[in-house]
């Protein structure tokens, strides 16, 4: 398969175009019983790249926010932000985590979804390697198997270290497995390289010896709560209840970085020592507000992918960007 085509079939693996519904932003939005009440579930995702999703289900915070309404909460896990975006898609869940370049690869293929908020600036993805690899660097991927989760952060990452390094179409074979199954086929000696995801990346480094060959924090796009728009236009008085939550959750968790630690190691299933690796070296989680920054970062990559030949010429990167970027929730948030 060309790599051309294979990237392009990121852009088509989600479902087919959804009109884009064109409404006003509003600078605050008021809450009102009566538009609660027009919802009985809110179906919002939780994931172990997103630590203040585990924060906000283990301890219960948005069904005591809601309990008085009558609205109950459903949890789905997302194993990828090709997950989150695919359930979004099919409208299986409102609110859903992903990295923001995944989200506008799928923006850009009509999945109609809105970014809303910062869950955490993260340095999520690497590329790794085993520890008696003899790769070093990106170039020494010619005729190497990669593991690869695709539509996601570490996709983008490692399409975008090719393209810098000059590498082509035939020159890396791509072993498409979600993240968790890409870490042990990595550790069995199924592949040669795979691109990374916390905490299994943090995981490999502690228990299995993995390297990270190639690291570049400002390349990981950041952390990314996303509403579907029709839940957002119909319902924006809960979206802003929903980022309330969300913002408790953040707060208890800068207040308390051993228990997060701890929640997310029982989450993922992983030792604590891997949680506080992922969580002190590599996540922050003091911001919270979207805007400028994650512009900026998601911008890069998006014209990156185009320049490499991944998204058509044709598409305004930019404007696709405008409008998946949704500021109208930030008046009441902590930044």
């Amino acid at each position: 398969m060309k790599f051309t085509e294979f990237i392009r079939g990121t852009l088509m693996s989600f479902s087919s175009r959804f009109g884009r519904i064109a409404f006003a932003a509003t600078a605050a939005i008021a809450f009102t019983t009566a538009a609660s009440a027009q919802v009985n579930e809110i179906r919002i995702d939780w994931a172990t790249y997103n630590p203040l999703s585990i924060v906000l289900k283990q301890q219960g915070l948005l069904e005591k926010e809601l309990e008085k309404d009558g609205i109950k909460v459903r949890w789905v896990q997302s194993a990828g932000s090709n997950k989150a975006l695919e359930f979004q898609n099919a409208g299986s869940i409102d609110f859903g985590s992903t990295a923001g370049s995944a989200a506008l690869v799928a923006k850009i293929n009509g999945n109609p979804i809105k970014s809303i908020y910062v869950y955490s600036r993260p340095e999520w993805t690497a590329l790794v390697t085993g520890p008696k690899s003899d790769i070093k660097t990106v170039a020494d991927l010619k005729g190497k198997s990669v593991a690869v989760t695709r539509g996601t952060d570490p996709h983008i990452f490692l399409v975008r270290a090719l393209a810098e390094a000059g590498l082509t179409d035939k020159d890396v074979r791509f072993v498409l497995l979600q993240h968790a199954d890409g870490r042990l086929a990595l550790s069995r000696g199924d592949v040669q390289a795979w691109a990374g995801l916390d905490p299994m990346m943090a995981s490999a480094e502690l228990d299995e010896g993995a390297k990270l060959f190639y690291r570049k924090p400002e390349a990981n796009t950041w952390g990314i709560l996303n509403v579907r728009e029709e839940f957002a236009n119909k319902h924006p008085a809960l979206v802003q209840r929903v980022l309330k939550v969300y913002e408790q959750g953040r707060r208890w968790a800068l207040a308390n970085p051993d228990q997060i630690a701890k929640l997310l190691a029982e989450a993922a299933k992983i030792p604590e020592n891997v949680a506080k690796k992922q969580l002190k070296e590599r996540t922050e989680l003091t911001h919270s507000a979207i805007g400028k920054p994650q512009r900026d970062s998601i911008l890069a990559a998006g014209l990156a992918l185009q320049a490499a030949g991944v998204i058509d010429t044709k598409v305004n990167v930019e404007q696709v960007l405008n409008d998946l970027i949704d500021e109208r929730f930030n008046a009441t948030l902590s930044n």
